[in-house]
């Protein structure tokens, strides 16, 4: 056989194993069950009950909403969290972190507008030695809420709409299943074509790196969580010593789930039903900039690993593709076909990502493309850190971010 059949061999065994070795990562089922779905369907009530204690009383919870620059999709938004029906006490503190365009007031204004859960607007200054602006805001807002005592504190962007319902469906999942971190990935904005392209792919090689199933199986390795969304049990907190113990990281939310877990806590991560991203972007280059912001912190800035991802994304992703042409026009027939099983395979274990997303199967075929603008944005990510520009967001750059400081 050729070289590329051999190559192409390699990409067939490798989605072999990624097909039933990595965590089934492919499916979309780790959801929190839909608000019928109860321990005792026939019961009205069991809803209702399922984060009470004995008394009936459920937990108090305090919201945390750092914001930097978010006026653009505050009013989308914020509204969402002030209109929560919860049976318990909730109160919001919405960390305005230096912005430039009224953050802060306009969070007041929408207070006073749609009424609701209590708003408190707080500012923390510029972020201390060591410290990312957005652990900053957070550790102050966590600062404010435990002076309320809250039993849970609900870690959320300001970009994140949820609807009615979601702060008592996170709770109960909490507590029925004793959980010290529940976290739903967001449902991404899907409108513009490289939107399209680009963004469900995106959560689909998030789960293939961190497989929910392996995340929510007590006793775990793998741990990991979505910032855009995190029901945080307050004790667990204080014991994981979060957010000081990550406080310089830029991938927060895995950083955040590790110590969690480190600490002795239960984890639990799934995809979202009723918790959206409300945040566009409708460029290539906005999604190029989100995702090459933090992907080589994520490799630990660390350039054997960046080898060796940029050699695995070729020959998993790029190489069926490569060995078909290599079939229909080179008339290398073993190649042709085993590119042609390896695609198959791919496509299959992208479809319920594309259905999740309510997008176009036809997308399916093309992520060996998407794959593509991956791998030049993640070997973008290690020019920008070597260039000294590191992880940039809303006029800060970080240098040299860690990705879990160990602590």
């Amino acid at each position: 056989m050729s070289a590329v059949a051999w190559i192409a061999v390699g990409s067939l065994a490798a989605w072999g194993w990624l097909l039933l070795g990595q965590g089934f990562f492919w499916r979309t089922d780790q959801r929190l069950p839909p608000p019928q779905d109860r321990r005792n369907p026939d019961d009205e009530a069991a809803g209702s009950r399922a984060g009470a204690d004995g008394e009936g009383r459920w937990p108090s919870v305090a919201v945390v909403v750092p914001a930097r620059d978010e006026a653009a999709v505050l009013p989308e938004s914020l509204p969402s969290l002030l209109a929560q029906v919860y049976p318990g006490e909730a109160e919001i503190f919405l960390i305005d972190d230096g912005s430039q365009d009224g953050t802060g007031e306009l969070a007041r204004e929408l207070s006073a507008t749609y009424g609701g859960l209590p708003l408190t607007v707080a500012s923390p200054g510029e972020p201390g030695p060591g410290w990312t602006g957005k652990l900053w805001a957070l550790r102050h807002g966590i600062t404010l809420a435990r002076a309320h005592s809250p039993e849970y504190l609900l870690l959320t962007d300001a970009d994140i709409a949820h609807e009615p319902d979601s702060l008592r469906e996170l709770v109960a999942a909490a507590r029925t299943r004793d959980l010290d971190l529940v976290s739903q990935m967001a449902r991404l904005r899907v409108a513009s074509v490289w939107e399209k392209l680009v963004v469900p792919a995106f959560v689909y090689f998030f789960s293939q790196l961190y497989p929910f199933r392996w995340i929510n199986r007590p006793g775990g390795r793998t741990a990991a969580a979505a910032g855009g969304c995190v029901l945080l049990r307050a004790e667990a907190a204080e014991r994981a010593r979060v957010p000081e113990s990550i406080r310089q990281a830029v991938i927060d939310d895995v950083s955040l789930a590790r110590a969690v877990r480190r600490s002795g806590g239960r984890i639990w991560l799934g995809l979202a039903d009723r918790v959206d991203s409300v945040r566009p972007y409708p460029r290539l280059a906005d999604l190029w900039g989100m995702i090459a912001r933090s992907a080589y912190a994520q490799l630990r800035h660390n350039p054997l690993l960046l080898a060796g991802t940029v050699a695995g994304l070729a020959v998993v992703y790029l190489a069926p593709p490569v060995a078909v042409c290599a079939g229909v026009f080179g008339g290398d027939t073993a190649a042709g076909w085993l590119g042609f099983a390896a695609w198959a395979v791919m496509t299959g274990t992208y479809i319920p990502m594309l259905r999740y997303y309510r997008q176009s199967l036809w997308l399916a075929p093309l992520l060996p493309f998407t794959a593509l603008l991956y791998l030049l944005m993640t070997v973008d990510s290690a020019v920008r850190h070597y260039r000294g520009r590191g992880a940039a967001w809303k006029g800060r750059t970080y240098a040299r971010p860690e990705t879990a400081p160990d602590r």
